[in-house]
């Protein structure tokens, strides 16, 4: 009776014509955003909201800066999540991955250009910061067939223009992932094609307020949806008639109930298929008095990868003596390793002056002790002493860098596996750990 339609058509009602994240209180605006379900969790949690425009301002301009110190007359991007961090802007990111008909182009002089599916160029109209929407960066062979030379001639013919009024004609030009003919073409307008990657990465691991804001507040979304994955599988297992798949997709539903994006990899597995670690979720019934083990992968709220593990002991039986011992030193594993995390840190340091993992964990350990995230796993990667590699990673760390610790504790030949997982963000005095999520009391020895 006392609602009007100013109010349904806004993502909070209870806020004017702009949202706590200073966007848009409009149901019908374009870009990816929280639902009012997360708005509200968050405001009971107390935490503050990001100011998105900051944000995107933020991103933008360390790509300029990092453009202009490597002397380059631009920044060609195709990878999604780069198009993302450029301009906070989506386009059926998952499809685009395998499909790529997305293209944006960073001037020396901050001018952005995206190319995008010819029938989507307002996509990315809600951010200023785009000065330009077109069509044609789709070289791929599906779409082009045998004549993806002449789109990439074309495209290449655009940039070379674009360079010469936005990037002083500097033909030095930084480029992540292209298709071949694409690449065969810049060079054939003379450009110097140099790698993209390095720079977009770099530029993405220093995280600013704003993005830390962000992050908080995804870590609160994937953490209550995990809440909600824990309590189903606790209710299901026991009856019998759970499977892997039923519990998984229940972190999937309340990731996208938030404003969560997708899932990068469908890393839960339960009892023997723990171990090895790295088989995908199924429709293995989940026995009563098992393990479930998972790595979240997931692009939550704002677009921000939160990526945390968890290892829970379901049943109406204490675990094994050998699962709580390998639990214990799991969580040893990854909290030791953290106490090392602060600014001007070698990477190198983190690798030789890690824990060691005791002998019957190490041939099937982690693929790295660490890794950076932030739109999705990221630079750097913290490799183990055995798999380090003299100069790949010769730098240190920084405030405002956020590292997953991890660790998989995986007796050879056995038939459990625990993983676990924190988040951590690198601070000016130290390290906090934004992952709140407990760990298993039964499976940690503590009932």
């Amino acid at each position: 009776m006392n609602t009007h339609f100013r109010d349904t058509r806004k993502i909070d009602p209870t806020r004017g014509e702009i949202t706590g994240d200073n966007t848009p209180n409009d149901q019908n605006r374009v870009e990816i955003g929280p639902t009012q379900l997360a708005y509200g969790e968050w405001a009971a949690a107390g935490l503050a909201l990001p100011d998105l425009q900051a944000m995107r301002a933020y991103r933008h301009k360390r790509l300029v800066d990092h453009i202009n110190a490597r002397d380059l007359g631009g920044l060609l991007v195709f990878d999604p999540l780069n198009i993302r961090y450029a301009t906070d802007s989506t386009n059926m990111q998952l499809w685009n991955t395998h499909n790529p008909f997305r293209a944006l182009l960073v001037c020396a002089d901050g001018y952005m250009v995206i190319w995008d599916y010819k029938n989507s160029p307002f996509l990315s109209e809600f951010n200023p910061l785009v000065r330009e929407q077109r069509s044609g960066a789709d070289l791929f062979y599906f779409d082009r067939g045998d004549k993806v030379d002449v789109a990439a001639d074309a495209l290449s013919n655009e940039i070379r223009i674009l360079i010469g009024e936005h990037g002083g004609g500097n033909m030095r030009l930084a480029v992540d992932k292209i298709m071949l003919h694409g690449l065969r073409a810049l060079e054939a307008q003379g450009f110097h094609v140099v790698e993209g990657e390095e720079l977009t990465e770099k530029a993405r691991s220093i995280k600013g307020p704003d993005e830390i804001k962000a992050m908080r507040c995804a870590s609160h979304a994937c953490e209550t949806a995990v809440a909600a994955m824990e309590q189903a599988a606790r209710a299901g297992v026991p009856n019998g008639n759970m499977s892997e798949d039923d519990i998984w997709a229940v972190l999937h539903a309340e990731n996208i109930r938030r404003g969560g994006e997708w899932i990068e990899t469908r890393l839960l597995t339960s009892g023997p298929r723990t171990n090895p670690w790295f088989q995908e979720c199924g429709g293995r019934i989940v026995q009563n008095n098992e393990i479930v083990a998972f790595d979240t992968d997931l692009i939550g709220s704002y677009g921000i990868c939160v990526d945390i593990s968890r290892t829970w002991w379901i049943g109406d039986q204490p675990p094994r003596p050998d699962m709580v011992s390998a639990m214990q030193h799991a969580h040893d594993h990854i909290m030791t390793n953290m106490q090392m995390l602060k600014p001007g840190v070698h990477m190198r340091e983190l690798t030789f002056n890690a824990h060691q993992l005791a002998l019957q964990y190490q041939k099937q350990k982690y693929g790295c002790l660490m890794h950076g995230v932030g739109l999705c796993d990221e630079w750097p990667l913290i490799a183990y002493p055995d798999h380090f590699v003299q100069g790949a990673y010769d730098y240190h760390l920084e405030a405002g860098m956020v590292l997953c610790v991890e660790a998989l504790v995986s007796p050879e030949g056995g038939d459990f596996s625990i993983k676990l997982e924190d988040q951590v963000l690198i601070t000016e005095t130290g390290y906090e750990n934004l992952t709140r999520y407990p760990f298993d009391d039964r499976l940690m020895g503590r009932a």
